[in-house]
């Protein structure tokens, strides 16, 4: 009784749990929340001074007793004491408009496809511990093919590639189940690092991954681009420790991103491999869908059909696929039975 008193007052939410980015949704007004998964901790108190963009615009610029981290690392709870707080922070977020005070949400969280039940527990765990009352955990491409609204319920192939920050994960989709499915730690997060190798060992140039990042955004593509772009390169030189500055073109971002790329195809490739036939031919007419962040570099789509051979397209708004997809999950429960993990603790 009392509970489902509280479901009426409580506003439930889903939540896409990236190592790059935390989305927030409610069915009442969408996306609440997009912001990065940045916590800054003073080391002295233990007290949470920044959460998701403020604390983002700290990261290299801390004095000792403050520490800039990201509690997530390839999808997975790294620091469970900040990510719990991380999820408070966002879920209070949600209810400060003084509507739904003293209330517990059901939620509706995603973990990458290689996540281990330790792994999903620690979620759970740390989700409850947050104030939900109820959690679900989904598998993010699975949660992308909802929010994308692929017909993940007939039998025929679905083929979904979500490139996030800290993964990239290769599903096939077909009756509310994957049947194929590979997943890398090669995703945004190493094509900066890469940017960062290429810098220093190119130009005898250090530079931190968040301008790294930039670049990418900038001036960084999958495929050889007809039109050379440059871009200022700034940080410290290697063998003065001074200031410099460089004008990078495309084609270096290119050079340093090249390696990650063919590694996501050669991915996608092992995947069709173990791929039942009768799919096959399914995603040979159909083609693969791209989402995550990463689907926004510049001719991914391209690089991947050239070799692979099957249409390629990139959704329309990969960023927030996963937690749109979650979103529908929360007004469909007979979807959501369908497509969820099973439960490591006794929530009812």
């Amino acid at each position: 009784m009392f509970k489902k008193l509280m479901s009426k007052f409580s506003r439930d939410v889903g939540i896409d749990l990236g190592t790059a980015n935390t989305l927030v949704y409610t069915p009442e007004k969408g996306i609440v929340v997009q912001e990065p998964s940045v916590v800054a901790v003073n080391n002295k108190t233990g007290q949470i001074l920044a959460v998701g963009n403020e604390a983002k615009y700290m990261l290299g610029k801390t004095p000792p007793h403050i520490t800039v981290t990201r509690p997530l690392t390839h999808g997975i709870i790294s620091d469970y004491e900040v990510t719990e707080k991380m999820l408070k922070y966002f879920i209070d977020k949600v209810h400060d408009d003084g509507h739904s005070f003293m209330t517990r949400p059901r939620i509706v969280i995603c973990v990458p496809l290689d996540v281990t039940e330790v792994e999903a527990k620690a979620v759970e765990d740390a989700s409850i511990a947050a104030g939900a009352r109820e959690v679900h955990i989904v598998q993010e491409p699975m949660a992308a093919a909802v929010g994308v609204r692929m017909p993940i319920q007939d039998p025929i192939g679905n083929m979904i590639v979500d490139i996030g920050g800290g993964n990239t994960d290769v599903a096939i989709i077909s009756l509310h189940g994957i049947v194929a499915w590979k997943s890398s730690q090669i995703a945004g997060d190493e094509m900066n690092k890469s940017i960062v190798q290429y810098a220093r060992e190119v130009f005898n140039l250090f530079i931190g991954e968040s301008y790294a990042e930039q670049i990418k955004k900038k001036i960084g593509s999958a495929i050889p681009m007809n039109e050379r772009t440059e871009f200022p390169m700034r940080g410290r030189d290697v063998l003065t420790g001074l200031p410099r500055e460089i004008m990078i073109t495309n084609e270096h971002v290119y050079e340093a991103l090249e390696r990650s790329v063919q590694t996501i195809i050669d991915l996608i490739k092992s995947t069709l491999e173990i791929t039942p036939p009768e799919l096959t031919a399914d995603i040979h007419e159909r083609g693969m869908l791209i989402t995550g962040g990463g689907a926004l570099l510049y001719g991914i789509d391209i690089a991947i059909s050239e070799v692979v051979g099957i249409p390629v397209r990139v959704s329309g708004d990969p960023l927030t696929d996963v937690v749109r997809g979650t979103g529908i999950l929360l007004d469909n429960l007979e979807l959501l039975k369908e497509v969820e993990l099973p439960s490591t603790r006794n929530v009812k």
